[in-house]
């Protein structure tokens, strides 16, 4: 049964060169159905922030950080300082709102209970792929993001395994306060910083909320060389935690898309593609083997397969004296 849940509502976004799509989510959070009380933006690099061609946005509040301040959950934790509402929805500056009911939709998932009861601490949206989307990444949209919706609890980790975790911070709306219980996302990470905030999510007894009614455009065309710095990025942030992955695979997940990949384009007449897809295959597998053992790796190499080589340098400065590749 769901509980009545009728919150104050703000949406954090960490954004970087903000363009025409970043505006357009401006015009369409302006559009809910639900009301946003305040637009929290963390800017990286004041120097790319437009003062003038905002000015006008309703309740828009502008936080200004470094590219060196800049961290995936510290960024977010900052954000989260500056809103008093109820639900924090977080987006990232590409992830475009499909229609007004957004902000509704997803303040509906979090009123829902799991199956024993248990308090939706996040709610997810759906991810569609924008007009320029190519065939594969449209088909692994469709693959991770699919109609049927979902609560996820703990009971549900024999059976999904890793995607127990799966959450997006793309677009994702979370209680207050169950994130200031938990204590918020975790700082240091060169990625992955939503579903590790989902693991304690669920270890704590709460459960997630996938709602597919509640939508964002969202896709990118990655070629290979970014697949596979994405996917080693994926793995050291595995690998650093293994309180939160050890002991749940998710090569296996990443075979059955490929299969299924494979299948819809035979399917489709799409057979050109599946060169595409086996270096696209090829280049995330082996980003994400290397990452899983990126301790073995000297610095030199890490900087060349990482997304994120700011985050290295600062732990190599900072956080890791002690650790030597």
């Amino acid at each position: 049964m769901d509980r009545q849940f009728e919150p104050t509502v703000d949406v954090l976004i960490p954004v970087y060169r903000p363009d025409r799509k970043f505006a357009r989510i401006l015009q369409m959070l302006g559009r809910q159905t639900c009301r946003v009380n305040k637009i929290i933006v963390i800017n990286t690099e004041k120097q790319y922030w437009n003062e003038e061609g905002y000015r006008s946005v309703e309740g828009l509040e502008v936080h200004h950080v470094t590219k060196e301040e800049f961290d995936h959950g510290a960024t977010r934790n900052l954000a989260a300082r500056y809103s008093k509402a109820d639900v924090m929805i977080f987006m990232t500056d590409d992830a475009v709102p499909a229609d007004p009911c957004l902000v509704e939709r997803l303040v509906e998932g979090l009123g829902k209970q799991g199956p024993e009861g248990e308090t939706v601490a996040m709610a997810y949206a759906r991810q569609l792929p924008d007009k320029d989307c190519h065939a594969i990444e449209r088909f692994t949209r469709w693959f991770n993001y699919p109609d049927e919706p979902r609560i996820k609890t703990g009971k549900d980790l024999p059976d999904l395994g890793i995607k127990t975790y799966f959450a997006s911070n793309a677009c994702c709306a979370y209680r207050k306060d169950v994130y200031n219980r938990l204590g918020g996302f975790i700082t240091q990470t060169v990625f992955n910083e939503d579903m590790i905030y989902a693991a304690g999510v669920i270890k704590a007894g709460y459960a997630i909320a996938y709602v597919p009614e509640a939508r964002v455009i969202h896709s990118h065309n990655l070629g290979p060389v970014k697949q596979f710095r994405r996917n080693f990025d994926l793995a050291v942030s595995q690998a650093d935690h293994p309180e939160v992955f050890g002991g749940l695979k998710s090569e296996g997940e990443g075979i059955r898309l490929v299969k299924e990949t494979a299948a819809w384009l035979v399917k489709t007449g799409r057979f050109w593609l599946l060169p595409m897809l086996v270096i696209s295959s090829g280049s995330k597998y082996l980003g994400y083997t290397m990452g899983k053992r990126y301790e073995k790796l000297p610095p030199g190499v890490i900087r060349r397969c990482t997304m994120n080589r700011m985050y290295w340098e600062k732990r190599w400065d900072h956080f890791d004296k002690e650790w030597k590749p």
